[in-house]
């Protein structure tokens, strides 16, 4: 009865509103039953809320990207001292939900120095005040992920400030299941790959040059993934699955223009998009781990925190949903989890030592203990995150 409950609400959340604008949302799934080993029931966080200033213009043609070379690293590990100071660490997508959970804990340990990376600077002051945060433990700069200009711009400003660098967390994301026509980065991406993807891969590349020359015991780069982007679990075998082809789109800029929109080169599907960016993080987690790893000492992890029912961040979606969903997933699949938990069991990939292991999917039980998880064969194949990793490297200009 439960699986067939499941069905019935995914089947009534899936439906599309005709004249709906696309919105960002937060890693989301209903269903969480592992179709490995053993039936876990995990899912994942969703939320919408519209962004229509990345839609595209009618007739827009995609701007190109600036060429730069790829950043000169020397990945030779320095000499490790053992440091009293306390870790700095850069939180994408910090002004709400899982991000803002995460930043508080942090915060609130009294170890960490977390720097608030968002869009709104003003709605993160104002949710970092809200949420109770020591003034004297955060930082709130400017990043917007859908445009590489300010990627950079961000990247400048850091290392301006002087500050290190021991751990960055690629939290944001932009989800659309609703619309019916792809809205587009700055670059003329498509909005979800070219935000929770490319900007983040562009960010990551850029400060893994700050992590390893920083002295802290233990330097981390997370990438949080998805449920949803797992085919190997029946949240990843919701329809429309993710499934990045041959790259074709991807390899073509994803433009809408003269390629297609999609990473597989298909038509649009917002919900789709979102699962195939995420497909994209955690194979690129990997790449980083198999490239940087073990000259650098570097530990490369991404994740999947659980079903935060309750946030704020399904406020753009349809009433039925907000009404049911929370219910649904604390008395029929018991896959809840509260914002506050979510935070904590980010904050351990962040900080914990007993979680340094690199190339590592984390995910937690129902005893909120963390284990490694297993990847979807798609999500692990060495060969499509070489060729991600190359794709991504042309698209915004390391290449």
């Amino acid at each position: 009865m439960a699986l067939q409950a499941a069905s019935l609400v995914a089947s009534s959340f899936s439906i599309p509103k005709e004249g709906k604008c696309g919105a960002a949302f937060k890693d989301s799934s209903l269903f969480g039953f592992s179709l490995s080993e053993h039936v876990k029931a995990d899912f994942t966080s969703s939320a919408l809320r519209c962004k229509g200033g990345f839609n595209r213009r009618n007739g827009a043609v995609r701007a190109q990207t600036m060429a730069t070379t790829t950043p000169a690293v020397n990945m030779s590990a320095p000499e490790r001292k053992k440091t009293l100071r306390k870790g700095s660490v850069v939180i994408t997508g910090a002004s709400s939900g899982l991000g803002l959970a995460t930043a508080k804990a942090l915060a609130e340990s009294g170890k960490w120095d977390v720097i608030m990376a968002c869009r709104d600077f003003l709605k993160a002051e104002r949710a970092a005040k809200a949420a109770g945060m020591p003034k004297e433990n955060y930082t709130i700069m400017h990043l917007d992920l859908a445009s590489l200009d300010s990627v950079r711009q961000f990247v400048d400003s850091f290392r301006r400030s002087g500050r290190p660098l021991d751990a960055l967390v690629c939290n944001a994301a932009v989800y659309q299941p609703t619309a019916n026509e792809p809205a587009f980065t700055a670059e003329g991406f498509e909005l979800s790959v070219g935000t929770n993807h490319l900007g983040h891969f562009l960010l990551s590349r850029l400060l893994l040059e700050d992590l390893n020359k920083s002295d802290y015991p233990s330097r981390r780069l997370i990438i949080v993934g998805s449920i949803t982007g797992n085919t190997n679990t029946l949240a990843g075998n919701v329809p429309p699955k993710a499934n990045l082809g041959d790259m074709r789109g991807l390899a073509g800029g994803l433009n809408g223009l003269n390629s297609s929109a999609m990473v597989d080169g298909g038509n649009f599907d917002g919900a789709k998009a979102y699962k195939d960016s995420k497909v994209c993080n955690m194979l690129t987690m990997q790449e980083f781990h198999r490239r940087f790893h073990e000259e650098t000492g570097i530990t490369f992890a991404s994740l999947y925190p659980g079903c935060i029912a309750t946030t704020g961040l399904f406020r753009e979606h349809i009433p039925l949903f907000r009404i049911l969903f929370p219910p649904f997933q604390k008395y029929i699949t018991k896959g809840y989890v509260s914002e506050e938990e979510s935070g904590k069991r980010l904050a351990q990939v962040v900080s914990d030592p007993s979680l340094t292991k690199s190339g590592v999917y984390w995910s937690w039980n129902k005893a909120s203990a963390s284990f490694e998880n297993q990847l979807s064969q798609e999500a692990s194949d060495p060969e499509k995150a070489r060729k991600v990793w190359e794709i991504s490297e042309k698209l915004v200009g390391l290449a």
